[in-house]
């Protein structure tokens, strides 16, 4: 059943020509519980609403946003697909229109759901003459997590295994962003010093950077969702570092020898459940202890889900992982990504 339009505000109302660029006047922003059918129609109805359309998302569960000046027609595209919830409508001046959640908080899910980069890059990836007024630079393990920041408007540096980013590549980064300011997302704690020395480089070529301290891809993922570009920088490094900091994260990988661990003495070929970067669990079976690392993270609370899946990882594991909370955790959302990270067969986030 489709969720109503939140009351308290007529969004068949919420139409402008009022832009200060002349481009749409709203960015509307929601979570979709839809099946692929009716996302595909959703897609060209919104594609003829508006632009900087992003729908992203999967086995029932979408992350829409889309730039419009007819607000109500774009929720209104939401309620005929299937069920949005945790509404969120921004008109360009800066000021929230609406914030409304009709199922959970009244905050975006970890979904990738940026603001469209506009100015950042050129139609061929290479720079425009004028500078964006802001830009988000993330460092993310696979190559599906970069082509889904690039899509999200950032600018993504992809690492390779044994092979981390120096900083030079780091500033090079932010210098293809072209943004007067910058948000730098390292994503990982081994390169927090990393991060810090090109953002001082970048500072004194006249860059003004910021670095949240995220230590994993899920806690990066949630810090883009609540990116943006309209509030001041300083507000924008503060939600975003706020909802970084409140994301659990976990890690899984498969044990190359014998060693001693907190969770105690684990065997070449065990597959070791790392939560918040310490191993917890010790298991013989991947999905099995994804399961019991699921269950302890969420035994101290948590609403969103977010499974990214490295390469080669079967499908069947995402779902069985995705029925698993269903079934043992009432009203959690699970949503997946495809990361294709080489090192960690699966990383793990809880909101």
């Amino acid at each position: 059943m489709a969720s109503p339009v939140p009351h308290g505000q007529d969004l068949a109302g919420c139409s402008t020509d009022g832009a200060p660029d002349g481009g749409p006047a709203f960015e509307v922003i929601y979570l979709l519980e839809a099946d692929d059918t009716a996302v595909t129609a959703l897609r060209e109805r919104l594609d003829a609403l508006g632009d900087s359309l992003v729908v992203v998302g999967g086995d029932g569960l979408w992350n829409v946003h889309v730039h419009v000046d007819d607000a109500g027609a774009a929720v209104e595209a939401g309620i005929q697909a299937g069920r949005p919830y945790r509404i969120r409508i921004t008109h360009f001046d800066g000021a929230a229109v609406r914030k409304a959640g009709t199922d959970g908080p009244d905050r975006p899910g970890p979904a990738i759901v940026l603001p469209d980069q506009s100015g950042a890059q050129g139609p061929t990836g290479g720079p425009r003459a004028e500078r964006a007024p802001r830009a988000v630079v993330a460092v993310v393990p696979g190559d599906g997590l970069a082509a889904l920041c690039a899509e999200a408007g950032a600018t993504a540096v992809a690492t390779r295994p044994g092979e981390p980013p120096a900083s030079g590549e780091l500033v090079d980064a932010v210098r293809r962003a072209r943004a007067r300011e910058v948000v730098l997302l390292p994503n990982d704690t081994e390169l927090h010093h990393t991060a810090a020395a090109a953002a001082a480089q970048a500072r004194a070529e006249g860059v003004r950077v910021a670095v949240i301290p995220t230590r994993s891809a899920v806690q990066g993922i949630a810090a883009l969702a609540v990116h943006e570009p309209g509030r001041s920088f300083d507000e924008d490094v503060v939600a975003m570092t706020s909802a970084a900091g409140a994301t659990r994260y976990a890690e899984l990988a498969v044990a190359e020898r014998q060693s001693w661990t907190m969770a105690g003495v684990c065997q070449a070929g065990d597959v070791l459940g790392m939560i918040d970067g310490d191993v917890a669990v010790i298991g013989s079976e991947l999905a099995a202890t994804a399961e019991t690392v699921l269950d302890r993270m969420l035994a101290a609370g948590g609403e969103m889900v977010t499974l990214v899946l490295g390469a080669g990882l079967p499908d069947e594991v995402a779902e069985r992982l995705e029925r698993h909370v269903r079934e043992g955790h009432f009203a959690v959302d699970t949503v997946v990504y495809h990361g294709g990270q080489p090192t960690a067969p699966l990383i793990i986030g809880i909101e």
